[in-house]
């Protein structure tokens, strides 16, 4: 997988890994980059079948897939120990390192993520699904933005929103991987194992995210037993791109503890 190592060159600098949502861009971290570069040696990838990491992701691909490929990569370029930062899919991937090599984790990010099914997400999984088969690219990338975005800050940013989405058309990704990667979310379920967790956790959510209840994030609180739950009135599912410096200010401290 593509992946870049920023930041830091400092010996002691701690590391942490950025771990993006269902896109898999590590682009989308570029708001949180100034804000950690400076302290920490900072990972981002693109995830593999997404961006830079050209691929056909095989049958029965999973959560547990993609914690396996990033642990296959951390193990290549010698991270024993790192925070672990993810947003939504992201978050899941961690909690299932969390599971598998709790040892490797120094602390965990969970940002708008889940431990199981929802009916609600569900429903938005199943309209993002019919969107790939039945309508053009475009129609898909406006709806994510609904999806990922609060309408004020949609019609505030609008311009630089089709900018995005126009450089997103002309490399729209594959369409078996992107099905592959919204069946792996929707059948995400870690209930079973999440109170053997013990890493310190911060769980942020956001009262206005229009695609996972914040709900969800109280349950995830509820099971981990050394966690702190953030919920913020407004940012949506994307907090980290439409309120950086309210996320950011929360990471460093949370971090720095």
């Amino acid at each position: 997988m593509y992946f870049e190592i920023l930041g830091s060159n400092h010996p002691e600098a701690p590391t942490v890994v950025l771990s993006s949502g269902l896109g898999g861009s590590a682009h989308f971290w570029k708001a949180q980059l100034p804000a950690l570069e400076s302290r920490f040696r900072v990972i981002v990838y693109d995830q593999n079948g997404t961006g830079r990491s050209p691929g056909v992701l095989p049958s029965g691909y999973s959560i547990q897939s993609m914690a396996t490929e990033l642990l296959a990569l951390l193990d290549s370029i010698d991270v024993s120990h790192c925070h672990f930062v993810g947003h939504a899919l992201g978050g899941l991937v961690g909690l299932q390192i969390a599971v598998e090599r709790p040892e490797l984790l120094q602390s965990l990010v969970l940002i708008n993520a889940w431990s199981s099914p929802n009916e609600h997400s569900l429903r938005c999984f199943r309209v993002r699904k019919s969107l790939l088969d039945n309508s053009p690219p475009l129609m898909y990338l406006q709806a994510q933005a609904l999806f990922l975005y609060p309408p004020d800050w949609i019609m505030q940013n609008i311009d630089m929103l089709e900018q995005e989405e126009q450089h997103m058309l002309e490399s729209f990704p594959d369409k078996h991987n992107l099905l592959a990667r919204i069946q792996a979310l929707s059948e995400f379920d870690i209930e079973a194992d999440i109170a053997s967790i013990t890493t310190p956790t911060l769980i942020v959510a956001n009262k206005d995210d229009m695609l996972v209840p914040w709900q969800r994030s109280e349950v995830l609180a509820g099971f981990l037993p050394n966690a702190e739950l953030a919920v913020y009135e407004y940012g949506g599912h994307a907090c980290t791109v439409t309120t950086p410096d309210v996320f950011n200010d929360k990471l460093l401290t949370f971090l720095s503890n």
